[in-house]
């Protein structure tokens, strides 16, 4: 695969475990289901929101059912199934980015302008019937309020009154919910919540030809504005990751009842971060959880996209999103014009966060603000001038080149926590410098092989470096270096609860 310089939070979205942000998996027979990462596109318009949520189940499908809270009864035309490209596309064009300068030579600066260049990688179970509708709201004090087919999924509202005899009635129709259900469910029981029971239609799902789940989104009118993800917490082992892609017309859209938190951004690192973006943000993004705090939703990326507005991204880490795509989102309120072009007010905020039972006993709560700053996750990289033969200034130059690069590895230790001992060779070699590969839990430390010369870097101009192509471990391993390892999977932002809590005891 080729480099990239956006590393999308979610590259490959078929890779990963099944998601389901605000229910929990009811698996049939004896399946075992569990959710660790999710992605939700939130649509608020007034008192009306809209929910997709992203489905990457593998697995036997006629094992795969969920249920997710919803404040009210939802009609057949609240619900739809949309593509899963949309995913892609949002998470690519908000997703953190790179930006690369290159310094002017000091003796010919007017052959050189400071550019900036960015490059984007570019089941179907039919209910008994030994039991009517009535005898079942006696006995479980469960109602099944309405039912529909929706594409490849059989879709059932339920009321109930007891988180026992929803527990049961589950269980009695073949469903085999998770340890602690009950606990969970209870809370919105008592709010007199609905549950939206989904299932796969074998038939509709072998006659579309559809080979992966695709999105689920509903639409519902409620003053209350929040993702209940309790209930997915059901199915949760450790730790679980989410991204938020959230539209609204004034601002951000931030929560309320944990912290709103900004991603540092705009640092300046050094330049083989560019090969190893990945494990950078990854790593970045764990160590800020553990400066700031492991109950905060994080922010990732803000900017108005409101049809006025030409510059969408500074810069573009991919085209910005298209008017049918923002539309299958869910937003209603943009007027479409030429091509993909609208009018029309709209405002983009990605929010990430990572959380369990204990850090976040609440539901999310969010709020929209007329908040337009724009803000990205986006790192610096500092190309340093080609060498001029001749140059009286040269010198200074380096000097001060050096200075800034060992600022760079500085500043790279302080947003990833990384051992930067490794490359102490990186301020003094400009050219064909490959830095060795990056601490990751699998392989710890890696320390390589320099040769033993004492370098002078007041004396050395450009130094080439041959690429390193592996790496010996001190038990003597050999580790073979990827042409890039930018590449990661939303899994890669887990945190292990059980380290979690004990760096918050020291």
């Amino acid at each position: 695969m080729k480099k990239i310089l956006l590393i999308s939070a979610l590259v490959l979205m078929t890779t990963l475990h099944a998601d389901a942000f605000c229910g929990f998996y009811v698996a049939r027979a004896d399946a075992k289901l569990f959710n660790k990462t999710s992605q939700v596109i939130l649509v608020r318009n007034g008192e009306r929101s809209t929910i997709t949520m992203s489905s990457d189940f593998q697995g036997n499908v006629k094992d795969f059912a969920m249920v997710i809270p919803v404040p009210t009864v939802l009609q057949r035309e609240d619900i739809r199934v949309v593509n899963r490209s949309i995913f892609d596309q949002f998470d690519a064009y908000s997703g953190p980015r790179l930006v690369e300068y290159h310094d002017q030579a000091p003796c010919n600066r007017y052959l050189y302008d400071n550019e900036v260049l960015s490059k984007a990688s570019s089941m179907r179970v039919p209910v008994s019937a030994e039991m009517s509708t009535k005898e079942e709201a006696d006995e479980y004090k469960v109602a099944v309020i309405a039912r529909y087919t929706v594409d490849e999924y059989d879709i059932e509202i339920l009321s109930a009154k007891e988180s026992d005899g929803l527990e049961r009635w589950l269980n009695d129709h073949g469903y085999k919910i998770p340890d602690g259900a009950r606990e969970v469910l209870e809370p919105y029981i008592k709010s007199n919540m609905k549950f939206f029971v989904v299932k796969v239609n074998l038939e509709e799902q072998q006659r579309l030809g559809n080979q992966i789940l695709r999105p689920i989104q509903i639409s519902f009118n409620s003053p209350k504005f929040m993702l209940p993800i309790r209930l997915g917490m059901a199915n949760g082992d450790g730790n679980q990751d989410m991204i938020i892609y959230a539209f609204s017309q004034k601002g951000r859209v931030e929560t309320t009842n944990y912290r709103t938190v900004q991603m540092p951004t705009d640092r300046n690192v050094p330049t083989f971060v560019k090969d190893y973006f990945g494990q950078f943000y990854t790593s970045l993004y764990k160590e800020n959880i553990r400066k700031e705090g492991y109950n905060n939703v994080y922010l990732e990326y803000a900017w108005d996209l409101s049809g006025q507005n030409q510059v969408k991204c500074d810069p573009c880490a991919s085209a910005p999103p298209l008017y049918t795509e923002i539309a299958e989102s869910g937003v209603n309120w943009l007027q479409t014009n030429r091509g993909n072009g609208y009018t029309g007010q709209l405002y983009f905020t990605r929010l990430h966060v990572t959380y369990n039972r204990n850090d976040f006993p609440q539901d999310l709560v969010f709020q929209e603000t007329s908040n337009k700053a724009q803000f990205q996750c986006r790192y610096i990289l500092n190309h340093p001038a080609q060498y001029v033969d001749n140059c009286p200034e040269w010198s200074n130059y380096q000097d001060e080149k050096i200075q800034s690069r060992r600022k760079e590895l500085r500043e790279l230790a302080s947003l990833t926590g990384w051992d930067v001992r490794r490359y102490r060779d990186y301020p003094n070699y400009f050219q064909g410098y490959r830095a060795p590969q990056p601490p990751d839990e699998r392989t710890g430390y890696v320390e390589p092989e320099w040769t033993n010369e004492k370098r002078d870097a007041k004396k050395i101009k450009i130094i080439d470096l041959p690429p390193i192509q592996t790496i010996e471990t001190a038990s003597g391993d050999v580790i073979k270096i990827q042409d890039s390892i930018s590449e990661i999977s939303q899994e890669a932002f887990l945190m292990d609860e059980k380290d979690t809590e004990t760096e918050k005891k020291n």
